[in-house]
């Protein structure tokens, strides 16, 4: 079963920038071109926020310590972070998809849901209109994308990364089912590591091994998931694109090189973030009633501190105010502090219209 039951299928395409953060890097800096890439941080306690393919040869990846990467590959080059750069780069990527339909569900900067059931251009199908997005993303912003074409976000997902970079590929409905079953457990997108090896411990491998069981034992062991996981190993996604999903969060945290002992340095750095905090807000129209401040200690344990008002934040002055006033309860410091974090809860933001669109067929 691959779709709602008598409805004809969705087409969706899921489009999925490559390397993004590293590719705009090399993009811009000549000498970063067929080179080892992370973007990040070389500092002893910084983190790789993406790595170039060529780094991602020597098993560089996102989330890594930056030690672990330089020691996996020396050669590594280190580039800071340019998110105004990205961001730019998503409008302008963004733009292209609100040419061809409404129906936009940003995961991120860097990748999106689109429903092209219906079209504006009046394209023959689903697949040539992703390759025209792709082409059309390259001689806009000079990168590359790739993306997965199926009848459901769940396998247009696992699509897009079937051929990567900068490659394509199709999920019929035909082979919808079949393709699951043969899917590891641990590629299911969702599914993390440790579902993974409490799916193994139970025998279940693959989306066949899932399929075999009852609604019954998913959900003795793995709750409301459960359901989730007997309907995808049948080919049942129904979720739709939302164009108008409301992002529930948004935020920024720091790493410090060295730990915060003293109050004066703690309330100085959060200040510094609840103001970068409202600035990227501001520049994205969004508002919040909420603020939340995350505390990690030298010990990694975490701590966090949460407020909701009745009205929205006002003011970057009030925003400081507020997570100055959730960190000052924590003091006197324990120990060190190691992490800072500040985030904007309970937001809204503004979405746009619909256009009358072309019907699509997906091949």
């Amino acid at each position: 079963m691959a779709s709602d039951e008598g409805a004809a299928p969705r087409k969706i395409i899921h489009v999925d920038m490559d390397a993004f953060y590293a590719s705009v890097e090399q993009r811009d800096n000549p000498a970063l071109r067929g080179r080892p890439v992370a973007v990040g941080s070389a500092a002893p306690r910084g983190v790789v926020a993406a790595a170039s393919y060529e780094a991602r040869a020597f098993g560089v990846r996102s989330a890594m310590p930056s030690v672990t990467a330089l020691r996996k590959c020396p050669e590594l080059i280190f580039a800071r972070p340019r998110f105004e750069v990205y961001r730019a780069v998503s409008a302008q990527i963004r733009a292209i998809f609100a040419d061809y339909t409404d129906l936009i569900e940003p995961l991120s900067l860097d990748e999106a849901y689109l429903d092209v059931t219906v079209n504006k251009g009046g394209f023959a199908s689903a697949s040539e209109l992703a390759q025209v997005i792709r082409g059309r993303i390259h001689a806009v912003t000079g990168l590359t994308a790739s993306a997965g074409v199926s009848y459901c976000k769940f396998l247009a997902k696992m699509a897009s990364g079937m051929n990567k970079p900068n490659g394509q590929t199709v999920i019929t409905p035909k082979q919808g089912p079949a393709f699951i079953e043969g899917l590891p457990v641990a590629r299911f997108h969702g599914v993390g590591p440790a579902t993974a090896a409490r799916m193994e411990a139970l025998g279940l491998r693959t989306g066949a091994d899932l399929k075999a069981q009852t609604p019954e034992f998913l959900t003795a062991h793995f709750g409301k998931a459960g359901g989730w996981y007997w309907r995808i190993a049948r080919g049942i996604d129904t979720r739709p694109v939302q164009p108008d999903r409301v992002r529930k969060s948004f935020g920024s945290e720091d790493t410090f090189a060295t730990d915060l002992t003293e109050p004066a340095e703690a309330l100085r750095e959060v200040a510094v973030l609840a103001s970068k905090v409202w600035r990227d807000a501001a520049a994205r129209s969004i508002r919040a009633r909420g603020v939340v401040v995350k505390v990690k200690y030298a010990d990694f344990r975490i701590l966090t501190r949460s407020r909701t008002l009745a009205v929205p934040i006002a003011s970057e002055g009030e925003l400081v105010a507020l997570s100055r006033a959730l960190l000052e309860p924590l003091f006197p410091l324990r120990q060190g502090v190691r992490l800072l974090g500040v985030t904007l809860s309970a937001l809204a933001g503004d979405d746009s219209g619909r256009t009358e669109p072309a019907q699509l067929s997906l091949w």
